[in-house]
């Protein structure tokens, strides 16, 4: 039994790391964060909500310059002031903000979160016995090979939540008659507003903006076909 108290204590560490990191996230965006009333995208999510068979879909500001969208642990869905900046700025479109709205969205139907939980406590075991054993293998440097594999792990499982929640939002758009042409489009403007990453691509937690215009593409030809 005490072989796997290492194992077993990592699994403890990722469980109580992740809740505290949730409950931080959660207290940060309270403080950080209201709610969005601008009317146009207001008009566009409750086209979304009809297609989802709800009365309101609430979203959020979370009041930082950076450009992004977020689904919290608890379910909120939150569009950056920065995001909206842009659009003020008429470098994005009402239409293309609620494009992400829907993937965010898709992060929450999904279960993105409660399975994001599992996934780190699952990454921090697996690191745990990688460094065990490489750790003997390879003394002094097997510490950097298992973190470098359970990266490469982490990034993959990501990369993969993102293609099914851009897959929830075409669907989603298209049932409420707004279509992809706003997600891809926006996909387009992505890399020059955030700047693409030149990390090698299987250690992104994101995929490259081409690799998700190509999949919604495919489903939109898929839809258009049927």
């Amino acid at each position: 039994m005490l072989k796997f108290a290492p194992i077993l204590l990592a699994l403890l560490m990722a469980v109580v790391m992740y809740r505290v990191s949730a409950w931080r996230t959660a207290r940060m965006l309270d403080q950080q964060s209201t709610p969005l009333k601008d009317p146009t995208i207001g008009a566009l999510t409750d086209r979304l909500a009809r297609a989802l068979d709800l009365p309101k879909i609430p979203v959020y500001v979370y009041e930082i310059d950076m450009v992004n969208g977020l689904a919290a642990p608890d379910g909120r869905v939150f569009i950056t002031r920065g995001f909206l900046d842009k659009m003020r700025l008429g470098k994005v479109t009402p239409e293309e903000i609620t494009s992400v709205i829907a993937h965010e969205l898709g992060h929450v139907a999904l279960g993105h979160s409660r399975k994001r939980m599992i996934d780190f406590a699952g990454q921090n075991v697996m690191r745990t016995i990688l460094m065990l054993v490489i750790g003997r293998l390879i003394p002094g440097i097997g510490v950097y090979i298992a973190n470098a594999l359970t990266q490469l792990l982490g990034a993959r499982l990501s990369r993969n939540d993102e293609f099914e929640a851009d897959a929830y939002a075409a669907a989603l758009l298209t049932k409420a008659g707004l279509g992809t042409e706003a997600q891809v489009s926006l996909f387009e403007k992505l890399g020059q507003m955030t700047g693409q990453s030149q990390a090698p691509a299987w250690f992104l937690s994101h995929p490259k903006s081409e690799e998700r215009i190509t999949a919604i593409r495919a489903l939109s030809d898929k839809w258009d076909r049927a």
